[in-house]
């Protein structure tokens, strides 16, 4: 089992302990802490030719973008990567249509949610596939039996739940004839729980606002020989992080026990998001 990070690529610690890298491309991609230019990602994958990386380009696309969509993944495509992530189906056809040698890894979000959805896009030719966030260790286990993909696992992360286009936190706060702000905690009142939203150029991040700690879920993910688990830096202290990373090596390794690893993070937090938690849809009865 590899170890993909989305982190800061100056801490060598970091560089030192992963398998290899999650480069969120500047302008095309979203719910990304840290962004690349072209030219910074050439440089980075220049310099660490020993690391697996893969590029992020997984916002929509409008029509006018296309033509220059289609030089950037030339341009990619002459780079030493492993894939590309995509959610606009536009870059699945470009690949055909450009003869792209470069694999990609499907990132609908909570779409990548059982095995034959991911079977079909591998006979359209996609190698990758990150598993949704909002399904259970249980139904992960069965799309690693039965995928033909190769399935990525979203484990240690501040995880991203929407985005919208729009710019929602400049116009709420315009609408209030307020001074409109970047970021704003809220609070879901049917169940408590706690989002942030981050407004950028491209449109409103949502995130829950809580760490996932998928500690106790690292050994059925090996077991069950999931090829890759993500770790993300987001929201994450950058020493925390990088410690998190080098215990999570050692543990897949072989050189840290159960007890150890799990009883070292179970008080980092008690979330594990979907992990043991199913999504159930009930029809609301009117009274």
């Amino acid at each position: 089992m590899k170890i993909l990070i989305e982190a800061n690529v100056k801490n060598k610690k970091n560089l030192e302990n992963t398998s290899g890298l999650i480069l969120s491309l500047k302008d095309y991609s979203v719910q990304s802490s840290i962004t690349y230019t072209l030219e910074e990602i050439k440089e980075i994958v220049k310099t660490n030719p020993t690391l697996e990386i893969f590029i992020n380009l997984n916002k929509n696309f409008f029509n006018d973008e296309i033509e220059t969509l289609k030089e950037v993944l030339l341009e990619l495509d002459t780079l030493n990567i492993k894939g590309i992530f995509f959610y606009d189906l536009a870059i699945l056809q470009l690949k055909k249509e450009l003869g792209l040698k470069t694999d990609l890894v499907w990132s609908q979000t909570y779409m990548v949610n059982n095995y034959k959805t991911c079977n079909y896009y591998y006979s359209k030719g996609v190698k990758y596939a990150l598993i949704s966030k909002e399904i259970t260790l249980e139904e992960i286990k069965e799309i690693l039996r039965e995928s033909k993909t190769t399935c990525m696992v979203e484990t240690f992360s501040i995880p991203s739940v929407a985005f919208s286009k729009r710019k929602l936190l400049t116009n709420y706060y315009t609408d209030l004839r307020k001074t409109p702000k970047k970021e704003l905690s809220i609070i879901e009142k049917a169940t408590n729980t706690e989002y942030k939203l981050e407004e950028d150029d491209l449109g409103t991040n949502f995130y829950l606002n809580t760490l996932t700690n998928a500690s106790s879920v690292i050994k059925d993910l090996y077991e069950a020989n999931c090829p890759y688990i993500i770790l993300r830096e987001y929201g994450i202290a950058e020493d925390l992080f990088s410690n998190i990373l080098v215990d999570t090596k050692k543990y897949i390794e072989g050189n840290c026990q159960d007890k150890e690893y799990i009883e070292k993070y179970k008080d980092l937090t008690t979330s594990t998001n979907f992990f043991f938690k199913k999504t159930i849809y009930r029809v609301k009865k009117n009274d």
